[in-house]
């Protein structure tokens, strides 16, 4: 799975900091390609390590016992996976796997802990960001149970442009089907709906979105929300890019 991004792409989270922060960051982290399946957090497990994604983007999953892990929400160049050590929390609350293949800063946990333990200013941002996460896994568990197929895969589809930074990218099916929480063949049947109306054009896995007004007007209003969430808590940041 691959996807090009259309523009350069840096994080916005680590935009929004202060010189002396955003520097430290930088001087202390690790560029790295985060690969599709790479599992970054395992559910309960220690946090190795932080990481700030630039390109790629990650799929937050909720394990249940003898049933498939449902995802829950994105983290894409607007922010980072490992805000709940902020809380002092140094277990994963959530699976993290990458969807998206890309690039993305990495910092180990120990390191990024101490330096929270220092700097009260970067401590509030993160907590910020985390807000803004749980309001979005929240909205995102009441779309599964409240809205209908085609708009979730709508809303998935326009939040992975958003994330790969392109209107192209690579998703089979089966990966839409654990995206969204429901059948393969529900996404069949929905994707083909999308074609037929011009929406988008997929073929062997290759996903390009056509019209992002016409995805925005068949999604739910649950998008514009979980975009106005993070606009709220961070005005200066360029979300919603393509």
């Amino acid at each position: 799975m691959t996807a090009n991004p259309t523009q350069p792409v840096t994080n916005e989270l680590i935009n929004c900091l202060s010189n002396t922060q955003s520097k430290w960051l930088l001087t202390h982290s690790k560029p790295v390609e985060l690969k599709f399946g790479q599992i970054l957090n395992t559910t309960d497990r220690p946090i190795a390590n932080v990481y700030f994604p630039l390109t790629g983007f990650i799929s937050m999953f909720v394990e249940i016992i003898d049933e498939w892990p449902v995802e829950m929400g994105l983290i894409g160049s607007e922010g980072m996976l490992g805000a709940t050590l902020s809380l002092g929390k140094l277990n994963a609350p959530m699976q993290a796997v990458v969807r998206g293949p890309g690039k993305a800063l990495r910092i180990d946990a120990k390191v990024f802990c101490q330096y929270l333990k220092t700097n009260a200013s970067l401590q509030e941002v993160i907590q910020r960001y985390l807000y803004v996460l749980i309001k979005q896994l929240s909205l995102a568990g009441a779309c599964m149970y409240s809205h209908d197929v085609s708009q979730r895969l709508a809303r998935c589809l326009l939040m992975v442009a958003d994330k790969c930074h392109t209107s192209q990218f690579n998703l089979t099916h089966k990966h839409l089907a654990e995206m969204v929480g429901v059948r393969r063949s529900a996404i069949t049947i929905a994707a083909g709906g999308f074609q037929r109306a011009g929406l988008i054009k997929y073929s062997r896995g290759q996903i390009e979105v056509l019209s992002k007004d016409g995805l925005k007007h068949a999604s739910c209003q649950c998008y514009i929300a979980s975009l106005h969430f993070q606009k709220q808590e961070f005005p200066s940041q360029q979300i919603n890019k393509t």
